[in-house]
């Protein structure tokens, strides 16, 4: 039996043994279901066997053995495996290992069969490389476009309050005898401190979720609504113009980081008040039983389609966290708290209903 016959017939046992293989890699808090990890092996096992069937002569396999095929039918698969793997935080090494295990699943697999192909083997291997080499280039290209937003954004957005706390320096430096001026050049300067320290926060907690998959938590006794109430608090102190409701039913107390509960509340507080064009945010809150729900609604204009996919990402820029004193990571953020806790976080717009962040937390971490 030829290689490729062999992986079509052995298609399932192939792509079982891998998916639980990739499972082991899985960053913490990553919420890649059973169903994405088994598409995209089986998506790559089926551009491996169009591979294989492809008539290729001695020039073409010498091309592509040294990646300058022409055909490129691995490559496609390569790509969108690692774009998959990289929204879900895998590392490349971790990609290594995936296409490590495939190839050592696959040939073993064959060898215990008794069936012998070795030209087969051999289109595996450039299969395997071409798909992995293509992974490789695009960790690689997505590491330097991060590199590239990180520092453009941070010297952007951390130039506007230290220039703000440089000038009132400078202007408390001037001897004067009007206290009102200087309490106001005070205030703003402890303001500008205030959302830098935020940033460098925001900041640290992008390194851990990146280098660590998961950010750390103190978990222990919390009310979800106390949490609630008091980011409303808060949000009106900075922002009295804001109309904001709480709804709350039920028993809401459970074991969380309260500080990073109260984080993800006042992120999606922030970016629901920002983009609501003037409408009330309305906060609901809901007992169900082993975990609760949290809901944050407001109107104004619906995110784009195109955009919604992307709106947890890092550093992007888009219409849903582009907050004042914002570096692009407050959606970012809320959703790897939530994660850390074992919870879910999901997203709905549209002209007519409005946007909603749908919060879904276990009432034990």
């Amino acid at each position: 039996m030829s290689l490729s016959a062999f992986i079509r017939e052995h298609h399932e046992d192939i792509t079982v043994e891998f998916a639980a293989f990739a499972r082991t890699l899985m960053p913490t808090g990553a919420n890649m279901s059973d169903a994405e990890q088994r598409d995209h092996a089986e998506e790559i096992l089926t551009a491996i066997d169009r591979d294989l069937s492809t008539s290729q002569t001695a020039d073409e396999q010498l091309l592509k053995s040294r990646g300058r095929g022409s055909a490129k039918i691995m490559a496609a698969a390569g790509k969108l495996h690692a774009d998959a793997r990289i929204r879900h935080g895998f590392t490349f090494r971790s990609v290594l290992a995936e296409f490590r295990a495939l190839r050592a699943t696959v040939l073993r697999l064959y060898s215990q069969s008794g069936a012998s192909d070795v030209a087969g083997i051999l289109r595996f291997n450039e299969a395997i490389d071409e798909a992995l080499t293509e992974s490789m280039d695009r960790f690689a290209l997505q590491t330097e476009m991060f590199r590239d937003q990180f520092i453009g954004v941070l010297s952007h957005d951390l130039r506007t309050p230290l220039g703000a706390i440089i000038t009132g320096a400078a202007l408390l430096a001037v001897p004067e005898d009007n206290p009102q001026r200087r309490s106001r050049v005070v205030a703003r300067i402890m303001s500008s401190a205030q959302r830098m320290e935020r940033m460098v926060g925001d900041l640290l907690d992008l390194t851990r979720a990146k280098l660590g998959g998961s950010i750390p938590l103190k978990p222990g006794p919390a009310d979800l609504q106390q949490v609630c109430e008091e980011a409303i608090t808060e949000i009106r102190a900075g922002q009295p113009d804001a109309v904001v409701g709480l709804h709350a039913t039920g028993d809401l107390r459970g074991e969380w980081d309260t500080d990073r509960l109260a984080q993800v509340v006042s992120n999606l507080l922030a970016n629901a008040i920002q983009h609501g064009a003037g409408t009330p945010v309305t906060l609901t809150a809901n007992d169900e039983g082993e975990a609760v729900t949290l809901a944050i609604h407001n109107g104004g204009a619906p995110i784009p389609p195109d955009v919604r996919p992307f709106v947890f990402e890092a550093l992007t820029r888009g219409h849903a966290d582009d907050t004042v004193g914002s570096i692009g990571l407050g959606l970012f953020i809320a959703r790897a708290i939530v994660s850390a806790h074992g919870g879910d976080i999901q997203v709905s717009s549209s002209s007519e209903a409005g946007t909603t962040f749908s919060v879904r937390l276990p009432k034990r971490t």
